[in-house]
């Protein structure tokens, strides 16, 4: 039975609805134009105005060869080619189609030299084609910016971005995998100076449009920098408002003064590496308690003002199953965990020469997310509740109206390709735990369209405000929304989200102060966010993708997407070797080596307590198993080692048999997984019959 008001609510809807179909009407006549705002040379776009990539299938894009890219890499690290090639040629790229097959969404494309190769890219038709469906558009095309995107295929060409990326160094204190940087591992040490910090920093906001985006702070591990703290200051000196960093946790978890000074400093959120619920679901990383660590991280950090998104790579057969276990966590810690973000597994760096075999078994795909959070967690219709992340810039949009011409950054606007993220919004009371999927209760479809068609009219800040109250009212079900859940919450929720109407809950720029943090908390309701950002790599790579990318990294030679960084051609390796601090050896001498945690090293803690809610069931004491049943390798080191172990047993077997015992008992590597050759092909006694043994399983740390 509904309480009373829920019924007085859905009549104000009716109402409301009533009222939208004459205000819509007047609306339409006699439009305004698109002002040009002080953050863009260009006017804001109308709805129709806005340009799409290709989308549905089959379609035909642009990709890369997973062989011939490393290979031209390979030539520009050696110096055997010109980097600047890059700026002109078509470096290893190839046509890919994009189609559908026994239900599946393919990417299928061939090299003439090194043949055929497809990957997978959703399990579900519908789920995809509703993405590409209510995707509203791209940015506005991104112009002041030819000093900072200039690299040939993979320039950014669309909008401002959402987060820039800072890494401060390839240094880390951990050596995990997977790891898309291949981080301890390159021979040598890439640290900006803090020059380097601030020409990035201040050269970010030279491109337009110019919109309020996050900073992130990472690396390696960003805190290892010497220049952490002045550079989170320093981002908050020159206006971005939410700083951030993303991280192991590490040194936020030893110490709760390091977190004071990081708060103190201007940091707003910590992106938080969050892999599962427990330290065996941790344990591929390999830190004895780095889930011990993750809560500690969080207690420091959220009492001294920081927020945090736990940020999870999710590989199928290593922690696919920790889905609905970490989203059961956020939901019984809503005032603790606003964000969630879930990261599809990107086979690139320590993983870039994958075995066909293991990357199709470990492959996720957004669909998958959106699928086993429904069968895991029994929430969200997958065709439903979840939308592209650009799905968003319509709202943005609406806020740049309404913020006026003299505004001096635009509203933070997610435009990439419906392809890159998705995400689901829940509606979490605070004070009973009580969640719902925001689009349950909310025709987020028609609201988007509405809000366009109060975009595309251009009346000013309060008839654009009435009209969005309008939508949001006459598009709400008070029954089927949280039982403590009123129509104000969701105005407010609005308001608050896009600084409207003027009204103050609690600021966010570089004055803000602890009273400020508080008060933007006492909220009741948590926007929980389900966030998935899939990465490219060289087997699904689309520069319809790379071209309209939300998360360039801030580098000495310019602003390069997220993908064309990590994967693409490689511009990370390049740009690294060509700005290298110093070789690891000289490194050393000069600065001493730090402290890494590897081969199940326990981070010592002052204390593992933590005020967190912490289910017992949730809690996972094995890890998973399905990989090992299949006989697959886990990592790029265990593939490493099995094919070296196959060709060792084959050429000599007595040496292959004491590396075994050795890495056993000196290492302490388990020695309970099947031996299990590449390709299929055993290694063969020396009688030429098949082996019949069992191999180990390696770990990172030796």
């Amino acid at each position: 039975m509904h309480k009373p008001i829920k019924y007085v609510e859905k009549a104000a809807s009716i109402a409301a609805n009533a009222v939208w179909f004459v205000f819509d009407r007047l609306n339409r006549i006699n439009q305004n134009p698109s002002f040009t705002p002080r953050w863009s040379d260009r006017p804001l776009q109308k709805s129709w105005e806005k340009t799409k990539p290709p989308l549905g299938w089959p379609r035909e894009t642009d990709s890369l060869c997973p062989k011939c890219v490393p290979e031209a890499r390979r030539d520009i690290l050696d110096g055997r080619k010109d980097w600047r090639d890059l700026l002109h040629e078509k470096v290893g790229e190839i046509k890919a189609q994009i189609i559908e097959r026994d239900g599946k969404i393919l990417m299928v494309k061939e090299c003439p030299v090194h043949g055929k190769f497809e990957d997978v890219m959703a399990i579900d038709t519908a789920f995809f084609r509703h993405l590409e469906e209510v995707f509203p558009g791209r940015d506005i095309r991104a112009h002041n910016d030819d000093r900072l995107h200039n690299h040939g295929s993979s320039t950014i060409r669309h909008g401002r971005g959402s987060v820039l990326t800072v890494d401060l160094t390839n240094r880390c204190n951990m050596m995990c995998d997977p790891c898309f940087m291949d981080a301890n591992q390159v021979g040598f040490v890439h640290e900006l100076t803090w020059d380097d910090i601030m020409t990035l920093l201040d050269n970010a906001i030279s491109i337009k449009p110019k919109r309020q985006m996050s900073v992130q702070f990472s690396g390696g591990e960003p805190t290892l920098s010497p220049y952490f703290l002045d550079a989170v200051r320093y981002a908050r000196k020159v206006g971005y408002t939410s700083v951030q960093a993303a991280t192991n946790g590490i040194e936020f978890a030893k110490s709760p003064e390091f977190c004071r000074q990081a708060a103190d400093a201007g940091l707003r959120y910590v992106y938080l590496q969050f892999d599962g619920i427990g330290n065996a679901a941790n344990s591929h990383r390999a830190v004895g308690n780095l889930f011990d660590v993750k809560l500690r991280a969080i207690e420091n950090l959220w009492s001294n003002g920081v927020d945090i998104v736990p940020v999870t790579t999710i590989i199928n057969g290593i922690n696919n199953e920790q889905v609905g276990r970490i989203i059961q966590f956020a939901l019984d810690n809503p005032k603790k965990i606003p964000f969630l973000s879930f990261q599809p597994v990107s086979f690139t760096g320590r993983d870039e020469a994958v075995t066909e075999e293991r990357r199709k078994a470990q492959r996720y795909t957004l669909s998958h997310l959106a699928h086993d959070v429904k069968n895991q967690l029994r929430i969200g219709e997958p065709a439903r509740d979840w939308y592209p992340i650009s799905f968003i810039s319509t709202f943005s949009d609406w806020s740049d109206l309404v913020h006026g011409p003299e505004a001096q950054w635009g509203q933070l606007s997610c435009g990439c390709h419906p392809n890159c993220g998705v995400g689901m919004a829940i509606m979490v009371d605070k004070h009973t735990k009580e969640a719902v999927p925001f689009t349950a209760f909310v025709n987020a479809d028609q609201l988007a369209k509405d809000v366009a068609r109060v975009n595309d009219a251009a009346r000013g800040k309060w008839l654009s405000i009435i009209g969005m109250g309008l939508s949001l009212a006459r598009n709400y079900d008070p029954f089927k929304s949280p039982s403590e859940f009123r129509i104000k919450d969701l105005l407010k929720k609005f308001d608050k989200t896009f600084g409207a109407t003027g009204k103050s809950y609690g600021k966010v720029d570089g004055t803000r102060s602890r009273h400020d943090i508080d008060k933007r908390r006492d909220d009741r309701w948590n926007f929980l966010f389900v966030a998935g950002m899939w990465f490219q790599d060289l087997f699904n790579y689309d520069f319809r993708r790379t071209e309209q990318c939300i998360i360039p990294y801030a580098t000495q030679e310019g602003e390069i997407s997220f993908c064309a960084y990590n994967t693409g051609i490689g511009w990370r390796q390049i740009i690294e070797k060509m700005h290298m601090t110093a070789t690891l050896t000289k490194w050393y001498n000069e600065h001493g080596r730090h402290e890494i945690f590897a081969g199940g090293k326990s981070v010592k803690l002052a204390t593992a307590e933590h005020s967190m809610l912490l289910r017992d069931e949730i809690v996972t004491t094995d890890v998973q198993h399905d990989l090992d049943r299949l006989g697959i390798a886990k990592t790029a080191r265990e593939e490493k080692l099995r094919a070296r172990d196959a060709k060792l047993v084959q050429n000599d077997p007595e040496h292959a048999q004491m590396m075994r015992l050795y890495r056993k008992h000196v290492l302490k590597e388990p020695d309970s997984v099947e031996f299990v050759p590449l390709n299929g092909i055993e290694p063969a006694k020396p009688n030429g019959k098949p082996a019949e043994r069992k191999e180990e399983v390696g770990s990172f740390g030796d």
